[in-house]
Order: C-alpha cells, then structure tokens, then sequence
C-alpha cells in the first residue's frame, strides 16, 4: 500500500484528544445516603464498571473516526506493481494505433480508426509537462520519440489505413523496446485497437512475453474501439474457371456473400470491360442470407472479345465495412489454342474422340471451339514445327527416335506442354525406358495392369490440382466407379520432379505430371485412341464419361498454360507477369489504381515483369512499348476475406496473452482517464475510508446520545 499524501497521517495524533476530553469531563460518583449500605456499596461498583466500559466503547469510537479520516485524506492506494510517482512526473508514452482496413469499419458515421484518433488527441493534453510521445501503426518505420507533444498531434492526425502491413504485435514489441530505452522513470503504453481476434494472434506472443518480462514497471492500456454487435456484408474472394481462355471459352465467376448480424437481402453486380476502358454492368443477381449467414452466387460470360479485360463484383448498399463489399478481377482472352495430336493411321478414326473431347463438331462448325486440333501421323512429327502449337498429344505413341524425343523435350523446355497418353503400341518397353524417352515421361515403364472385371476405377485423393479443380465443388458427388480402367501400364519409381495428379481405387496412379523447364508434361497410364474391334483400356471417353471429359479438357487448358498466367493476387503479393513471345522487357509504366503512373525497370533478360508494389485493392495496368513492340497488360488486387473478419478476442484470451502483467481497458475518453489515475495511483481507498469514518462517527453518536440520556432520565 502507498500513499499520495504521507504527510496527512500526521493528522492521526488528534486521536489524543478523545482521551484528554475522556479525562477532563468524565464523571464523578454521587454519594448517597442509604441505610441499607451493603447493598449501595455493590450497586456502586456495578455502575462504576458499566460507566467505565461505556467511556472506553466511545473513546475507541471516537479515536477510530480521526484516525480514518487522517488516512483517508492521506489518500492511500493499492497497486499491484510499482510505486506511487507524482503524477506531474515526464512520462515516456507509446501511442499504438491497428491502422488494419478492418478500422473503417464505419458506426454513427465515424470509423472506428477516426474515433481512436478523437481519444488519442484528448489523451495528449493529459500528460504531464516535458513527456516523450511515439506513435506506432500497422506500417513499419522508425522507433523514434516525437519533437514534443504538437508533433505527436500531428502525426495521429494524418494516421490513415495501411492495407499491407505488419501485425499489431509486432508494432507493439516495437513500441515497449523504445520505452524500454527511455530514461524516464514513468512508462506507458496506450493500445487503440478493435481487439479483433486475428491481430492477437497467441503464436505471436513469444516476443511480446519477453519483453514485457524486461519492462516490469510499464503501465498498459487498451483503449478498444470496436462494437459489440458489428453488422456487416462480405464478398469472399472470387473464383474464376480460367484467368486466361479462349474466346471461345465461358468465363465463370463464382464467389459467396457472408452476413454478420440479422438476415437481409442484397443485390450483386458484375461489371466488366476492356483494359483501361471503364467497366459496363454485364449482370446482377439478388441473394437473401440469413442470420450471419451465407450464400454462394454465380455469374456465366461468353463470346468476350480477344484481349485483357478488367471487371469487379460488387454489393448494392451501404454497411459498416465497404471495402469487402468489391472484388476485383482481371482475364485474358486469347485466339483458340491450337493442339497437334500425333496418332497412328487412320487418323480421323483413332484421333476421334480426342478430338470430339477437346473440340467438339458442333462448336467447330460454330467457330466457337476453344481449341484447334490438327492430327498428324507418327512420320510427320519430326518434321512439324512444334512452336506453332500450345501443346502436343502423343495418343498411343509407338517408340520413338532419340531426336524426336530430344525435340518434344527442348519444346518443353521453352514452355510447350506435352501429353503422353500411353496405350497397345508402347512395345517393345525398353525403347520407352531409354534416357532420351526418360526425359518426358515420369518413371520407367514395367508391365501392363489387366482388370477385366471392371471393378478398377479413377479415385482422386484431392482435388487440388488446376486439373481436377472444376470437380472440387462436387467431389463426394463424382460417379467414377461407373467409368471402370481394364488396362493401364505400371511404372516404376518416379522421377526427380514428378508426381502423381490421380489415382485408381486401388491406389495405382493413372495420370502423372513433370514439370521440364518453362513447360510441363503429362503422362496418363491407360490408352485414350479409339480403336474398333480392339480390347478396350476403358470407359473414358465419350460425353456419357463426363468427368473425364471434364478432365481432359482441363489437362489440355493445364498444358497450354491457360493456367499458370496468374492475373489476379492479394495485397502484398508480387504480381508475375509473362510478357509473352520472345520479347524482352527492361522498362515499362505502372498504373496503380489511385491512377499513378510509376516507371519501373526489370531484367532484360527475363519475360516475366515482377511488380512489389501490390499495396492497394483495385485494377493495375503495365504498358511498355519499343521499336520491336510493346505490352499492354493488367492484373488485380484484392483485400483477403480474413482482413474484415470482425470477431473480437475476449478478456480471458487476452489475459493468457499478456501473462501476469496487468493491463486495464477503457472504450472512451472518460474512462481512459478513469483508468489512468488507475494506473498511475493504484486503486484509492478514499471513498472506503470515508464511508467507514461516518459509519464510526455515526455509531458513536447513537451510542452517546443512548448513554447520556440514560443518565440523565435517571438524575430526573
């Protein structure tokens, strides 16, 4: 226990006084003349002790009143760790503010982060003359105190949104270093935050915990700013079927919409045009979502022009957070890819449901194919210039010369994709186990599989991969086991780089992936050529088998790099982007969203353009031109889902994260001043002291006025 004012318990030697006025004014005995004197003498005696502990009763009463009120005005406190200091005392104060897209969370139209900056500039004025001031954020830089108190005022208020940035722990280890290199005796930190559970995360907590356990005399605040009962509407990340397709192709747009708090009714648009033209509303849907619930929608586009074009999809409305109400996205749409197949005679029979699978008649009379086949037979393929292709089809392949095995793989190498789709005519096997052959295929062949029962079926263990990630949403509903596999070859151990894509119910793989330099090859164990009155390897192809016919299409787009041209990212992500053709690119122009032009350069060598500088949700735009042409190429950013999630961490959690150290929490003005003094002083027992004097003085004056009247009725 400590006092504010030691001094006042001086005031506690007046407790003297109730015994000098006890020793003036106490009373004397009467004599009385009673015959019967034995009886006097004992009734004497009885009255003399009961007066005597009457006095002392009052005279312990009235000492107990002067001594409570000297110690209250004594002010004394209890405080849990440190001393009592002036509270004129310089303090070293670290302000830190979560700055987290989550701040603008908007109520009674103030955002949460604007109604932090109101609390801090009337926290300023609270701190005593001389005090050092930080002010910490979500954006890194310098541990360094302010000039003084106005530069600190001007710093809160030009605080802004950090969309990337680093955790709220961090910045406050960050902010306890700094006080901990302070000379100032006195130490505090104020925490404005919204407490949202994702920014406290106990995996970071190491740092804080040892460093709290060097600044021991530390007081902490937290100052929490957040609502008890947030309402809000969310866009999850949208999913796209490609970022790069055909014209020809359906661009499917998929997302979910999350509500927080009572059910209600939104309307959804999509919007969409060409690069650096303004977007058009190409659809809009309506959803009803029920109590923090959530509902998953879908748009479908077609027939897009040949180009890059940008859109968003958007909520209709206003809520407390607006920018999770918007996704961005970006595509590219190109000419159809044309494929070679290389197949054995005759071609339009043994090629034909590939070809049917990959480009089927009807939309080829419709010029609305996504790919253009052109079938070859095995004598032509050395001679074909395979650069004119997106990728190449090996359908039953027989053994091959070392050269054109050599070629298919410098073709890959330079990013081509290649799919070997091995069959009857992959004899003899050591010609497919040469060093030459070896370098597409992922392992050395063994021995044909037979399951005539037809009791062996394709059995994905995931569906992760681009190729099966159309099936996703529909996994536990896909009827593979009504598409059985006779016949697929064996293989041996894998190669360096390979792995396995799908596997058979019986846990044999089936399709396999190598990634060879730029490029990508793709091996499947069981035949896909059709072959009248020849035993079949299977019941895959054919538009009845229509997971697999969704398959195909899938590892052709995989091949042909419809799928590794990322256009769209998250905040803080470098954007990859392919300039395409052999052109090389060392300068170009970004357009961010806020429509800043930045030049930037990159490596001559390379044709890929990297770009850092993903620091805003919205459209970017890369453009570089040149006597040997130029690029005119977009890609988008957005916002992660978990950056809106408005859940807050509780007391208890909180507790564990801060260890032993005490830390007191306000949600205004009012009560951050309330638990300052709390902090700076300890908890007062003024109020109890005082309250327990007049319960003293209160009951030593019923007790005298109870004993002095009895005397006095009794003289009378």
């Amino acid at each position: 226990m400590d006092f504010v004012n030691p001094v006042l318990l001086g005031g506690a030697v007046l407790a003297g006084v109730p015994v000098l006025l006890h020793l003036i004014m106490r009373q004397k005995p009467r004599h009385l003349e009673f015959p019967a004197l034995r009886f006097i003498s004992q009734r004497r005696e009885s009255n003399r002790r009961r007066m005597r502990l009457r006095h002392l009763l009052l005279l312990l009463l009235r000492m107990a009143a002067i001594c409570l009120v000297a110690a209250a005005f004594a002010r004394p406190s209890i405080k849990s760790s440190g001393g009592i200091a002036n509270q004129e005392m310089p303090v070293a104060a670290a302000v830190v503010f979560e700055t987290s897209p989550r701040m603008q969370y908007r109520h009674e139209n103030r955002t949460r982060l604007q109604q932090a900056r109101e609390i801090a500039l009337g926290l300023l004025p609270q701190l005593p003359a001389d005090s050092e001031v930080a002010v910490f954020e979500s954006t890194p830089g310098a541990a360094v105190f302010q000039v003084d108190l106005a530069a600190a005022k001007q710093r809160i208020q030009r605080l802004d949104i950090a969309w990337t940035g680093r955790p709220l722990m961090s910045a406050i280890v960050d902010a306890l270093g700094l006080l901990e290199r302070s000379a100032l005796a006195r130490k505090e930190i104020y925490i404005f935050t919204d407490l949202a559970r994702r920014e406290w995360n106990p995996e970071q907590s190491g740092e804080l915990t040892r460093t709290l356990k060097r600044l021991d005399d530390v007081g902490i605040y937290l100052i929490d700013v957040s609502l008890d009962h947030p309402r809000n509407y969310a866009l999850a990340e949208l999913r796209l079927s490609n970022e790069i397709l055909s014209k020809h192709g359906t661009l499917r747009i998929e997302s979910r919409v999350d509500r927080r708090g009572e059910a209600g009714t939104r309307n959804v648009e999509l919007f969409l045009g060409p690069l650096g033209s303004q977007p058009s509303k190409r659809g809009e849907k309506s959803v009803a979502i029920a109590d923090d619930g959530s509902q998953v929608l879908g748009f479908q586009l077609g027939g897009l022009d040949e180009g890059v074009h940008q859109g968003f999809v958007r909520m209709v409305g206003q809520d407390g957070l607006a920018f999770d109400d918007v996704r961005y996205f970006t595509v590219d749409v190109r000419p159809p890819w044309r494929v070679l197949i290389a197949a054995a005679p005759p071609l339009e029979q043994s090629a034909l449901l590939l070809t049917q699978t990959l480009a089927p008649e009807e939309l080829r009379k419709l010029g609305q194919s996504r790919f253009v086949c052109d079938v070859v037979a095995w004598e032509m393929l050395p001679s074909t210039t395979l650069k004119n292709y997106a990728a190449v089809c090996l359908l039953d392949p027989p053994p091959l010369r070392n050269s054109t095995w050599a070629r298919l793989e410098a073709y890959t190498s330079e990013g081509g994709g290649v799919a070997v789709l091995l069959g009857a005519a992959a004899q003899p096997i050591d010609r497919f186990n040469t060093p030459a052959a070896l370098s597409l295929l992922p392992a050395p062949l063994l021995q044909q599989g037979r399951w005539p029962e037809g009791d062996l079926y394709l059995a994905p263990n995931n569906y992760q991969h681009p190729v099966l990630a159309t099936l996703r949403p529909m996994q536990d509903s896909v009827p593979w086991e009504a598409f059985p596999v006779y016949r697929t070859w064996q293989l041996g151990k894998l190669l360096d780089g390979a792995s396995e894509v799908i596997a058979l119910n019986n846990g044999t793989g089936v399709l396999f992936e190598r990634p060879i330099g730029r490029g990508r090859a793709m091996t499947l164990t069981t035949s896909l050529a059709y072959q009248p009155g020849k035993t079949k390897w299977n019941e895959l192809l054919g538009f009845e088998a229509w997971p697999f016919f969704v398959v195909t299409n899938e590892m052709m787009l995989y091949l042909v790099g419809s799928t590794e041209g990322q256009l769209n990212y998250l905040l803080g992500q470098t954007a990859n982007i392919r300039a395409g053709g052999d052109l090389a690119i060392s300068n170009f122009v970004l357009t961010n969203p806020e429509g800043e032009r930045f030049r930037r350069t990159t490596d001559s060598q390379n044709q890929t353009i990297a770009v850092t500088a993903t620091n805003w949700p919205g459209h970017y735009r890369i453009q570089s031109g040149g006597t040997r042409g130029g690029i005119d190429q977009g890609f988008s950013v957005n916002v992660p889902r978990e950056l809106s999630d408005l859940d807050r961490i509780d007391h208890e959690a909180l507790k564990e994260l801060f260890g032993e150290r005490e830390f007191l929490t306000a949600r205004s003005q009012r009560e951050l001043v309330r638990i300052q003094g709390q902090g700076r002083v300890g908890r007062e027992l003024f109020g109890f002291l005082i309250v327990l004097a007049a319960l003293v003085l209160a009951g030593e004056h019923v007790l005298a006025n109870r004993f002095y009247r009895t005397s006095s009725s009794k003289k009378a």
